[in-house]
């Protein structure tokens, strides 16, 4: 049974990620463990930090592991933090530059949203990683299909 996530971060890791064509996602070293529980199956959605916006889903096609190399990912809090964990991932739906969804628009379709609101949204993605429901990938994939 495959699981959904959500993976928070900056617009810019996820321009980083594109470049490369979703080919990998990275998790930062505190995310060891939530990044060891996915599964080849999985979904993972981008929420974009400062966007407040969800930019694409992609699919885990591998296992985790552990890699130091640097891919140009950059942590917004603490600079110099490694991504090390990571999971070999495939583009599902992601939204072209600049046509992401903003999530402040679709609080009430989401049950990962909804009792925050609009105006606590930081409060639902502190945090790094998330597991959300099946029902909310599906709106969210929707959506995203839609503005491609």
């Amino acid at each position: 049974m495959s699981q959904a996530w959500i993976t928070v971060g900056s617009p810019e890791n996820f321009e980083v990620l594109r470049k490369r064509k979703f080919d990998v996602t990275a998790f930062k070293s505190s995310r060891q463990k939530q990044s060891s529980e996915m599964r080849p199956g999985d979904r993972i959605v981008f929420y974009l930090t400062g966007d407040v916006a969800f930019g694409g889903v992609v699919e885990v096609t591998g296992e985790a592991f552990e890699d130091h190399t640097d891919i140009g990912l950059e942590s917004e809090g603490k600079p110099g933090e490694d991504f090390p964990y990571r999971i070999k991932t495939k583009p599902v739906v992601i939204a072209k530059p600049g046509n992401a969804i903003d999530v402040r628009e679709i609080t009430d379709l989401l049950d990962k949203t909804r009792k925050f609101g609009p105006k606590k949204l930081g409060m639902c993605f502190r945090g790094n990683l998330h597991k959300i429901s099946d029902a909310d990938l599906e709106v969210i994939e929707g959506l995203l299909a839609e503005r491609r």
